[in-house]
């Protein structure tokens, strides 16, 4: 890998981990969030295939990270190339998530879905709502099902959480969001 793939493969890094302290923690969208993201927790893996096949293989290979270092409770599996169409990006996580279940990973690992332009189902692409998963990069996020039962124990009505996020959306608006999000991918001096 030259110097400069891993200069920008920073960037992305960076840029991922603004979204997640600023927008992700600091609007309180996923209250599990703080405090993997303090504890450094997360493993943050770049994935540059293009073709799915290789994708999948990756992807497979970052849930045996997680099998095999307990020490890490998730993955952002960020595909920063070839996933620019949502539709496209639709069609990874419809084959990635039955592949999780073929390799025996169903009930140990899920799947959360972030994209640029995610877009709920009717709703328009310009809906605040959308916010709630949209991310800097199409991002596939594997989670230890084990840590999110624990972690919903302390949660009587996991669904506020839902209703929530997109009041909280709504109320921000997507202006503001858009903003936000231009800060996320444009400030590479960031520092956290």
């Amino acid at each position: 890998m030259s110097i400069n793939s891993v200069v920008h493969d920073n960037a992305i890094i960076r840029h991922c981990q603004q979204w997640i302290k600023t927008l992700v923690i600091g609007e309180n969208l996923c209250p599990f969030a703080k405090t993997v993201f303090i504890q450094e927790k997360i493993h943050y893996h770049i994935d540059r295939n293009t073709a799915i096949a290789d994708r999948l293989e990756a992807l497979i290979s970052e849930c045996q990270r997680l099998d095999s270092q307990a020490t890490l409770e998730t993955t952002l599996f960020i595909c920063p190339q070839g996933l620019a169409d949502f539709d496209d990006f639709l069609d990874l996580l419809a084959i990635a998530e039955p592949l999780l279940k073929a390799q025996g990973y169903e009930g140990i690992y899920q799947l959360a879905s972030f994209h640029p332009q995610y877009l709920f189902a009717n709703t328009q692409p310009d809906a605040a709502e959308n916010y709630t998963n949209r991310s800097p990069y199409p991002i596939l996020h594997l989670l230890r099902e084990s840590s999110i039962e624990k972690a919903l124990l302390h949660y009587s009505d996991p669904e506020a959480i839902v209703e929530h996020n997109i009041a909280l959306m709504n109320r921000l608006g997507t202006p503001h969001l858009q903003h936000l999000f231009n800060s996320f991918t444009h400030d590479t001096n960031a520092s956290l």
